[in-house]
């Protein structure tokens, strides 16, 4: 990173230079220390107030040991993509380190591996040759080796990439480096658990099986040869030179010698100078500088051999042993609780996500290692929260707890009861199944909780806990607290057990409750059972325990704890995450090395597909001829054919690949002389047009259309994702990201009929929206699948989910053997011709196929337009279609065009029931269910997280794609980006994507990582999408919003600096007209301490406002009152405790009120991504700091989902003061601080918004509260003197969720035990 020099050493830096107030300190806490802020360091802050000032000073050598200790170096490494650190960085790791390898001999056998890189190191001595003595001093360097976490830290990271491994690994291992931290002081005191960590971290990358030069990672048979063929050279030399002693080792076959023992029995007969030489004869180090006191003894040696030559794990068999469902030991491990209190001052032994990964088994390793953590974590917490909110305390009798509280998630039980030990599978000392019954007492429930516990499926994962009353009972050791265990938190022992039945009374099992049943119906139950299966690694282990003479933990256990489904799949993500790793799955060759983050970033690009496709349909895509030419700015676009006339889509645009042009990787040897010549792209598209195929003569067969003007930009993005290759969409607020993922969908459904696309989105919400857009297109409702739960809320009228498309098949069945019936009258042919789907094949081929044959005959034959009219065969099938079928005046083009579409309309018909006939045949719901993903649904769409949970499902049916569309690609963390890819097995080692599409926001919300040192330290946070955007990927970044007043994206467009305005928001009237009732159409209200509270913390991240609460409520009775309909009112607010709080005030006094009724809806910003409303009302909740909205992305999410107007509560001091957030209410102030109000005004306004008016000023929420409460008696004694009746309440999504918990039971209460924590501190 920096110049080398040599100056004096003027003394270490003390603590007032590294948490002083000097500016390196004050820049390091700004930039990359500070706690809420990305580890990446920003370009303009690297070149112009680091490296800069360096230059300018000189680079003094204190400045530089500060730098390092604030850990500067470790970012360097971390920012590769910054072109300035990659070019001081890179010469720290070329091959010039090489020149303090042992000897030539070691540098030789590199050489004889991998012939190419004698030419670099023969570049590299020129190089250094022809260099002055100042340049040379810069080309060597000088390692003495200082063993210290934050240098552990740092070799790992130079590790963990291919570009600064490439020839680091070679001298680390040439060093004995790790053979060195082995035998030091430092890793063998006991207190330096995180010294010996990064030890094993370190170890673990530098024997990675992958090839330091290729990148290709190794095979276990490869891994294994390689470790052979190390022995037989070992036994080799052994026999040539140490027959004596060491014949039994030479002949020994592999397994008998690469265990450490057994290697160390073997070489004790050496005495020191025979190691020495045995080393030496292997290649091995034996001497050291003497400035580096490096001892080389008999430990040294024999921990050189021992090291080289002993069989490791490999990732996959690490993976295979760690376990995946928690224990009290495994949640309370060391390793783990260190990350607990992370604050950026000292290392953690953790791999990070970075730019670039040495292979996908080595991706996949990190992130299983990532999620086990960050899911253990978040178990950990629920679990300490449980018990505490239970208030277990001693009773009388030693053996019992009596718990005082109550958690709707926790039951107390008695002991499970063991029924079933199933003997273990061959070659596994586990038991195959440990099957056990726990009773649970629901007669003291609510209802809404009873239900929930009922509604466990199979495979879920609940808890057992032995819990004891405690008290805080950690010692304090050296000033600092020691780590907590378990029964610090009174959980003595906690077991996993996956969900086989719930039970009731009877034994039964549990089914759906029928509709409107309810305990009004039926007697309430007492008691639920539960058949569970046991955790059969840790049953193992506790009955070994039990033998040798420890208490049975089973028979201590008193609770049972569930968790909320969506945060409780880690178990099924975990072993998919296992299974990949083992299988040596890879991603496309033409995605691999984009992937892995090497090679030219713009090879995935479509330009640069090799099957890349000249011309294409693009169908409804562009409305007009000047659409199409408006479209395509920079190109000139011409018809096939020379007509004057105007010619009308479909399109068929020919010459479309060579609309972008190619972007060549540029050479990396050049000569100062050389003049790079850029190849000019073809100008030239041309277009051909076709008549659309006529469908049929009912209203019902005319196609469905895309009715929206695609922008230029838009357009870009539509071309790329049709064409093969990988197409990645950047789409600010409001730029119709959805609507071109849509188009894409529908292009490629219609162009390539034999493939098959796969949707995934981060929620069940965005797949929601875009599957209904789909559900708009053309595309036939036969081939569209919606997996996983949240098909059920999707605004359609027809079921898309597995079981609904196999119903809807059926239901489809008998119409269209209706038809057939019909058909068969218009024949007048006897026989039962719809008795089944088989017959009706048979009835077309007898009677349908043989009559369209003559009568085309004779069309073809005759030039007479009524006798081929009259000698139509279907005149009385179609006699219901709208008439005349063929009009008198028609033409015989006319004629048989009309036919032609009365052919396809039957054909249809027997093509559906073609389709049909297996569901006839197959039996069971579930084999309907596997055809129907397997043979007939083209557009298969479900989340992230069920790609995750079902992959190995999935997969083994054998379900093939061609194609991933990725909606919200920048929420889903990259494993679960990952995983959709890999949703099919390999067909001969590959995978058959052709297309990848990611739509998505890097600058909007993040995926939501709960622990601070997996989000910023390991960067788990990170998506595939954001890592191809720093990467370099070519993206398409849609230009034009057209959602949001102009007035109001001026909010966030600091964001974005090319987002510009659709027409339509600057001329349709909705836009330009104010908003009634208040003065501006959006304003940031200062809300102060209500009855001397602002925020408020019952629970910790439970943040609440009850006056910001007040506020947002009373302001929604308002914009009601003058008549803004509650479905165009949406409340939004930064944490699920506000929600929470919100939702009891509107419960209170809005959901029974036929005045006002619940806005549409009452959630988190996180939760609203990708939604929007006309009016939002936003609650900021926190006045003592800004807390999780520090982060700009979830900011901009909040700012951008108001169309008309935005109204925001918060406390001006704590944002003005927060330099992040600056930019952003800049703006904001610049309104009054109190809201403003028209009187006299009602919904809608005449009012434009440029009109000038005068405001009343609502002082605070008190003068609110009366100022609508006079609006409230004034509107109800208008309706009595007028006779008027009160509007009927509107059904709102909100108002649904509250009609649904009042009927369960739930209402008033703020508990939080049962909201997600959106907002992260």
């Amino acid at each position: 990173m920096f110049k080398p020099v040599h100056p004096q050493i003027d003394g270490r830096p003390d603590a007032d230079d590294l948490e002083g107030e000097n500016k390196w300190t004050q820049l390091a806490q700004k930039h990359w220390r500070n706690l809420v802020k990305p580890r990446k360091v920003k370009n303009e802050v690297i070149k112009n107030d680091i490296w800069d000032s360096l230059e300018n000073e000189g680079f003094p050598f204190r400045t530089l040991l500060i730098l390092e200790n604030l850990q500067l170096l470790e970012n360097a490494f971390q920012s590769l993509d910054n072109g300035l650190i990659r070019r001081e960085c890179a010469p720290l790791v070329s091959i010039s380190i090489w020149q303090n390898l042992a000897s030539e001999a070691t540098k030789e056998r590199k050489f004889e591996q991998h012939p190419p890189l004698k030419k670099a190191w023969r570049a590299a001595t020129r190089k250094f040759n022809s260099a002055d003595e100042t340049t040379q001093a810069k080309l060597w360097f000088d390692h003495n080796l200082v063993y210290c976490e934050r240098f552990l830290e740092f070799l790992a990271d130079l590790e963990s990439q291919l570009p600064t491994r490439r020839y680091v690994n070679s001298l680390i291992k040439d060093l004995n480096l790790l053979g060195l931290i082995r035998l030091s002081s430092l890793f063998n005191e006991t207190e330096n658990g995180l010294f010996r960590d990064l030890f094993a971290l370190l170890r673990h990358y530098v024997y990675f099986p992958v090839d330091d030069n290729t990148g290709i990672q190794l095979s276990q048979v490869q891994s294994h040869e390689e470790h052979s063929a190390n022995l037989a050279r070992l036994q080799r030399i052994s026999l040539k030179n140490f027959k004596d002693k060491l014949m039994i080792l030479a002949l020994s076959n592999y397994a008998a010698i690469d265990s450490r023992d057994e290697l160390e029995a073997h070489l004790n007969p050496l005495d020191d100078v025979e190691l020495a030489t045995l080393a030496g004869l292997l290649g091995f180090r034996t001497t050291y500088p003497l400035t580096s006191k490096v001892d080389v003894g008999r430990e040294m040696l024999l921990e050189i051999l021992l090291s080289a030559h002993e069989r490791r794990k490999t990732f996959r068999e690490v993976m295979r042993d760690l376990s995946i469902l928690p224990t009290e030991a495994t949640l309370y491990e060391p390793t783990l609780l260190r990350n607990e209190h992370y604050n950026g001052s000292r290392s953690l032994a953790i791999p990070k996500l970075n730019l670039q990964y040495l292979s996908v088994g080595d991706f996949l390793w990190r992130s299983f290692v990532l999620y086990r953590c960050e899911s253990f974590f978040e178990i950990r917490k629920e679990m300490e929260e449980t018990v505490k909110r239970l208030q277990p305390r001693e009773t009388q009798h030693p053996s019992k707890v009596h718990f005082d509280g109550f958690s709707r998630m926790a039951i107390p039980i008695s002991k499970p009861a063991i029924i079933e030990v199933a003997p273990p599978k061959v070659g596994h000392q586990k038991p195959a199944l440990v099957r056990a019954e726990i009773g649970l007492d629901v007669s003291k429930l609510a209802e809404s909780v009873r239900r929930e516990w009922e509604s466990l499926r199979q495979d879920d994962v609940v808890y057992l806990l032995a819990v004891d009353p405690t008290e805080d009972t950690r010692d304090v050791t050296n000033g600092h607290a020691a780590h907590p265990t378990s029964r610090d938190f009174g959980i003595r022992y906690l077991r996993a057990a996956e969900v086989e039945q719930v039970l009731d009374d009877d034994g039964r099992v549990i089914r759906d409750m029928p509709a409107g049943r309810t305990n009004g119906y039926a007697a309430r139950p007492r008691v639920r059972r539960l058949l569970v299966k046991i955790d059969t690694v840790a049953y193992t282990l506790d009955t070994a325990q039990k033998k040798d003479g420890q208490p049975d933990i089973y028979e201590t256990i008193n609770l049972i704890v569930r968790r909320k489904g969506r945060e409780n799949n880690f178990r099924k993500i975990l072993d998919t995450i296992k299974t990949l790793a083992s299988s040596d799955i890879a991603v496309p060759d033409w995605l691999q090395e984009v992937f892995l983050g090497y090679g030219d970033p713009t090879s995935a690009t479509y330009t640069r597909m090799p099957n890349k496709i000249s011309q294409l349909d693009f169908r409804d895509t562009f409305l007009d001829w000047r659409h199409l030419v408006q479209s395509l700015p920079d190109r000139v676009v011409e018809p096939y054919v020379n007509d004057e006339s105007v010619i009308e889509p479909p399109f068929i645009l020919d010459g479309i690949t060579s609309a972008e042009p190619e972007h060549p990787r540029p050479s990396k040897k050049r000569r100062r002389d050389d003049v790079e010549v850029s190849q000019p792209a073809a100008k030239f598209i041309k277009v051909s047009t076709y008549k659309p195929p006529n469908n049929g003569p009912y209203p019902t067969d005319a196609p469905k259309t895309n009715q929206i003007r695609f922008t230029p930009v838009q357009v870009q993005a539509i071309v790329s994702g049709t064409q093969p290759g990988l197409t990645v969409i950047v789409g600010p607020p409001g730029t119709g990201k959805t609507d071109v993922a849509t188009q894409i969908i529908n292009n490629i459904y219609h162009d390539f009929p034999s493939q098959r696309t796969l949707l995934i989105a981060h929620s069940n919400q965005a797949l929601n929206q875009l599957f209904q857009k789909i559900t708009n297109l053309d595309i036939d409702e036969r081939h569209l699948l919606r997996l996983g739960h949240g098909e059920e809320d999707l605004e359609t009228d027809v079921n898309y989910s597995k079981h609904g498309r196999v119903e809807s098949f059926l239901g489809n069945r008998g119409h269209y053997l209706a038809e057939v019936d019909r058909l068969a009258a218009n024949f007048q042919a006897p026989g039962a011709h719809a008795n089944s789907c088989e017959t009706a094949g048979y009835f077309n081929s007898v009677y349908v196929v043989p009559a369209w044959s003559k009568f085309w005959d004779h069309a073809n034959a005759d030039t007479n337009i009524s006798d081929i009219a009259s000698s139509f065969p279907f005149h009385q099938y179609f006699s219901n279609a709208p008439q005349p079928l063929f009009p008198p005046e028609s033409k015989k083009e006319q004629i048989l065009d009309i036919a032609r579409g009365c052919q396809r309309h039957i054909e249809r018909i027997f093509s559906e029931l073609e389709d049909i006939r297996p569901f006839e045949i197959l039996r069971t719901s579930r084999d309907k269910a596997n055809y129907l993903l397997i043979k007939e649904a083209r557009i298969i769409a479900m989340t992230s997280t069920h790609a995750a949970i079902r992959r190995q499902e999935i997969a083994d049916l054998g379900f093939r794609y061609d194609n991933v569309i990725m909606e919200e690609a920048a929420q889903i963390t990259e494993i679960e980006n990952f995983i959709p890819l890999a949703l099919q097995n390999p067909k001969d080692g590959q995978l058959a994507l052709q297309r990848v599409v990611l739509c998505g926001d890097h600058l909007q919300n993040s995926p939501i990582v709960q622990n601070l040192a997996f989000r910023q330290f390991a960067n788990l946070e990170q998506s595939l999408f954001l890592r191809f955007v720093r990467l370099g990927v070519p993206t398409i970044s849609l230009d034009s919003q057209g959602r949001a007043r102009p007035s109001i994206a001026e909010l966030y467009k600091w964001r974005y600096p090319k987002l510009e305005n659709l027409p339509n928001v600057l001329t349709e009237i909705e836009y330009l007209r104010a908003n009634a009732g208040f003065r501006y159409e959006y304003q940031f209200i200062d809300v102060p301490d209500y009855k001397g509270t602002g925020e408020s913390q019952p629970t910790p991240h439970y943040f609440q406002n009850l006056g910001e609460a007040e506020y947002a409520v009373t302001l929604y009775q308002y914009m009601r009152l003058l008549g803004y309909p509650a479905s165009r009112i949406s409340i939004l607010t930064t944490y699920a405790g506000q929600r929470a709080l919100i939702r009891d005030v509107l419960g209170h006094r809005c959901a029974k009120n036929r005045l006002f009724g619940v806005p549409r809806l009452v959630t988190t910003v996180d939760k609203y991504q990708g939604e929007q409303n006309d009016y939002i009302i936003l609650s900021l909740v926190r006045t003592a700091r800004a807390g999780y909205l520090r982060d700009i992305r979830r900011l901009t999410v909040a700012l951008s989902r108001a169309r008309l107007g935005l109204y925001i509560l918060g406390r001006r001091s704590v944002f003005e003061t927060c330099y992040e957030l600056r930019e952003a209410f800049v703006k904001l102030f610049e309104k009054p601080n109190q809201l403003l109000l028209t009187p006299g005004e009602i919904f809608p306004a005449h009012r434009m918004l440029e009109d000038e008016v005068e405001g009343t000023e609502m002082t605070g929420v008190v003068h609110l509260g009366q100022y609508v409460f006079e609006m409230t008696k004034a509107k109800i004694e208008s309706l009595k003197v007028g006779g008027g009746q009160l509007p009927m309440i509107e059904a709102t999504p909100e108002m649904m969720k509250m009609d649904a918990d009042e009927e369960d039971g739930v209402g008033g209460d703020l508990v939080a035990e049962d909201e997600d924590i959106d907002g992260v501190e």
